[in-house]
């Protein structure tokens, strides 16, 4: 790996890395989640730097924590525009719009893997039986619980099986399909 490419992948890396804490955040705010667990504590502390002056000027609407979003489009937007800066050695002109399109798509794209993960990481746990006071689980189980329990109140009781997942995970795919985002 040439340093240019060794560079590419560390700005890939801490991006996305930091997109993923503030995508977390929204998503345990969107679900109500308990922010006195520690995982709720450290995304926090990590997001709140960036997150508390944007607050000042972008306000939440309708209960959705829009700071949170316009941050992570605007880190998907600066991550694009770095690699692609390194990769071909300067910013072409006239590709602001697709770049903006690019990063809505792109979110929406990281909102339906994040859920996706999430639902199959609460599965898998539920094979082995987790401490349900590990912090881990609490946060993934509140996470998944808005999105799961309706679905699990449309379907009929299946004799101890939950369907529901199952049904969670092939409606983002099917998302992912009809949107492209996959």
């Amino acid at each position: 790996m040439n340093p240019q490419g060794a560079l590419v992948f560390l700005l890939d890396f801490a991006f996305s890395a930091y997109i993923f804490i503030v995508l977390t955040r929204f998503v345990l705010q969107l679900a109500r989640a308990d922010f006195y667990n520690p995982i709720s504590q450290f995304v926090l502390k990590a997001t709140n730097p960036l997150l508390k002056p944007l607050r000042r000027i972008i306000p939440g609407y309708g209960g959705l924590d829009v700071a949170s979003l316009v941050l992570v489009v605007v880190l998907i937007m600066l991550k694009a525009v770095l690699i692609l800066g390194i990769q071909v050695g300067g910013f072409p002109s006239g590709i602001g719009g697709q770049l903006v399109i690019y990063s809505l798509q792109e979110l929406a794209s990281l909102i339906l893997n994040y859920v996706f993960w999430a639902v199959l990481i609460r599965v898998i746990l539920s094979w082995v039986a987790p401490d349900p006071y590990n912090p881990v689980v609490r946060v993934i189980v509140q996470v998944t619980e808005p999105i799961m329990a309706p679905v699990r109140k449309m379907l009929p009781p299946m004799g101890g099986f939950d369907l529901s997942p199952l049904i969670v995970l092939l409606g983002i795919q099917l998302l992912q399909i009809l949107f492209r985002l996959h």
